[in-house]
């Protein structure tokens, strides 16, 4: 049985965030000391700006080697419009939103744009594992499969070369 659960109830509230201000340099120095793949970008008053993440920093990779004096400004590398939740989003429709897009993380937005909280990947495995009871192993007999008994070149439905 799957979780009977939605976004509000399994979401990650204190997060790290970034402010549009910061320098990408400065951001990714934020990522490495927190040990995290990504944050999310946020103004003054919490409204959900986008994600800077790995990614972006890649992107800023790749245009420094392309450019001179690559821009530094972090909302050149935010992506703007990742895939986002409202708190009673579904779980189901959490996990298929992860199957369907290639992010690691959900942003929980409020109705006024605010950011919420986030829901990761590893968040849904969790609530997957907490909501699921250890099944008992199916019995299957003494483990003695039919083919072990029956010599290869009698066996009814023998693989043809």
């Amino acid at each position: 049985m799957m979780p009977n659960t939605c976004a509000r109830d399994m979401m990650v509230s204190n997060l790290t965030t970034l402010s549009p201000d910061m320098d990408v340099l400065d951001a990714l120095d934020v990522l490495l000391r927190h040990r995290i793949s990504g944050a999310p970008v946020v103004d003054s008053e919490n409204h959900f700006l986008g994600i800077f993440s790995e990614k972006s920093c890649i992107r800023f990779v790749v245009d420094a080697a392309y450019e001179q004096m690559p821009s530094s400004n972090l909302m050149s590398f935010v992506d703007t419009s990742p895939p986002v939740i409202s708190p009673s989003t579904d779980f189901l429709t959490i996990a298929q939103t992860f199957l369907d897009a290639a992010c690691r993380r959900l942003p929980v937005i409020g109705s006024d744009g605010r950011l919420l909280g986030q829901i990761s990947r590893r968040d849904v495995m969790r609530e997957v594992r907490g909501n699921l009871k250890k099944q008992e192993p199916v019995a299957t007999g003494s483990g003695l499969y039919l083919s072990a008994v029956i010599d290869g070149v009698d066996r009814p439905f023998r693989a043809t070369r």
